[in-house]
C-alpha cells in the first residue's frame, strides 16, 4: 500500500493540466494591447509598407491573424522592420513576440538562437537573376560572375557552397540592406542576383524594366521559411503553431473570410466543428476562447487566400505551397 501510494503521489506530480495555462509571451500581448512582430525592411508579397504605410504580404497578414486570434483584432499589430543581421537578436531581447520575416528554418537557427521555428508559411528555393543581355541560361554558365548577395543569410552560404560544389568561381558583391543591393544590381555593379526565389520575382518587379532580366531555372536549395518565437514560452509558440495550422486547415475545408460566419452557423462536419470552436475546446487547450480561428480567418481569410493576395502577383504558382490535397506539400495535423 505504501509503494501504491508514492506511484500514485509521483504521478500525480508529473500531471500536466488538460487546460494551458498563459505564458510569459502571452501575458505580455495581453498587457501591452499590441503583438510587436518582426518583418522584412520591404519585400513585396512577405512583408512591405504599402503607399498608405499599411503593411502587406504573407509574413505581415500572419502576423495579423496571430494579433486577431489572441486579442480580438488584427490590426493590434506594431510591425517593426527588421535586417538579415538583426532579426534574431530583436526576437531573443524581447524587444518583439514573433518573428514573420522570410526566415529559412535550419537546425542551426533551430537549435543555437533561443528561439524556435513555428512551421512553413512558405516552401521556397534559393536561385539567381541575371540581365538578359548577359545571355547566361543556366547557373551552370556562371563562373567568374560578380554576384550580388546579403550578408548573415544562408543565401550567402548557399551560394559558396554552390559554387564550390561545381568547381567554379565567383566574385561576392555584399550589401546589407535590401535595396541598396537590389539597385547595385540594376545598376550593373553585378552580373548575378541570389536569394530565394520569391525574392528574386519580388525584385523583378522593382527593375525600370521587369522583362530586362529573367530568372534561372536552377533551385539551389530548399528553403522553408517560416515564423520564429522565443524558445521555452511554449504556450505561446503552440498558439503561433496552430494559427498557422487552423489557416490550412480552413482552406482544405473551403472555408474563407466571407463564408466562415455561415459555416460556423450551418456546419454539421464534426472536423469543421472543432476547428471553428463549435465543439470542443481547442481554444482553451490554447489559452485563449474558442473563437479564436475564427476571428484570424476573418481577418486574413485562409492560407490559399493570403497566398494569392500576396505571392500571387509575384507570378509564383503555388506549386509545392499548395495542400496536400492537391499534391502539394501544405498538411495540418488533427485538431482534435
Amino acid at each position: 500500500m505504501k509503494r501504491l501510494l508514492q506511484g500514485l503521489a509521483l504521478a500525480a506530480a508529473f500531471t500536466v493540466p488538460a487546460v494551458a495555462t498563459a505564458g510569459e509571451t502571452l501575458d505580455a500581448v495581453k498587457a501591452r494591447g499590441t503583438l510587436r512582430c518582426a518583418v522584412n525592411t520591404g519585400l513585396l508579397g512577405f512583408s512591405a509598407p504599402d503607399s498608405t504605410g499599411r503593411w502587406t504580404g504573407i509574413d505581415a497578414d500572419f502576423c495579423r491573424a496571430v494579433a486577431a486570434a489572441v486579442l480580438g483584432d488584427p490590426e493590434k499589430v506594431e510591425y517593426v522592420p527588421a535586417t538579415a543581421q538583426n532579426r534574431f537578436t530583436v526576437l531573443q531581447s524581447g524587444e518583439v513576440d514573433l518573428l514573420s520575416r522570410n526566415t529559412t528554418w535550419t537546425s542551426s537557427r533551430d537549435s543555437t538562437l533561443g528561439s524556435v521555428f513555428a512551421g512553413v508559411l512558405f516552401y521556397d528555393g534559393q536561385g539567381f537573376m541575371v540581365p538578359k543581355n548577359l545571355g547566361v541560361k543556366s547557373a551552370a554558365e556562371l563562373d567568374g560572375a560578380a554576384v550580388c548577395v546579403q550578408p548573415g543569410t544562408t543565401t550567402e552560404l548557399n551560394l559558396s557552397d554552390y559554387f564550390r560544389a561545381k568547381k567554379m568561381q565567383f566574385k561576392p558583391v555584399v550589401i546589407a540592406e535590401l535595396n541598396q543591393l537590389e539597385q547595385a544590381f540594376f545598376a550593373g555593379r553585378c552580373d548575378v542576383y541570389t536569394t530565394d526565389i520569391s525574392g528574386l520575382a519580388s525584385t523583378r518587379l522593382k527593375a525600370p524594366n521587369k522583362d530586362d532580366f529573367t530568372i534561372l531555372p536552377e533551385a539551389i536549395s530548399k528553403e522553408p521559411l517560416g515564423p520564429m518565437v522565443r524558445r521555452g514560452d511554449w504556450e505561446f509558440f503552440t498558439i503561433v503553431k496552430w494559427t498557422l495550422f487552423g489557416l490550412l486547415e480552413a482552406e482544405e475545408h473551403g472555408i474563407t473570410a466571407a463564408n466562415v460566419d455561415q459555416f460556423k452557423a450551418e456546419s454539421k462536419n464534426p472536423v469543421q466543428q472543432r476547428l471553428l470552436g463549435i465543439s470542443g475546446d481547442v481554444g482553451k487547450g490554447l489559452g485563449l476562447d474558442n473563437d479564436w480561428i475564427v476571428r484570424a480567418i476573418k481577418a486574413v481569410g485562409n492560407y490559399g487566400e493570403m497566398y494569392q493576395r500576396n505571392i500571387g502577383p509575384l507570378g509564383i504558382a503555388r506549386g509545392i505551397n499548395d495542400l496536400w490535397t492537391r499534391g502539394g506539400l501544405m498538411y495540418a495535423p488533427p485538431m482534435r
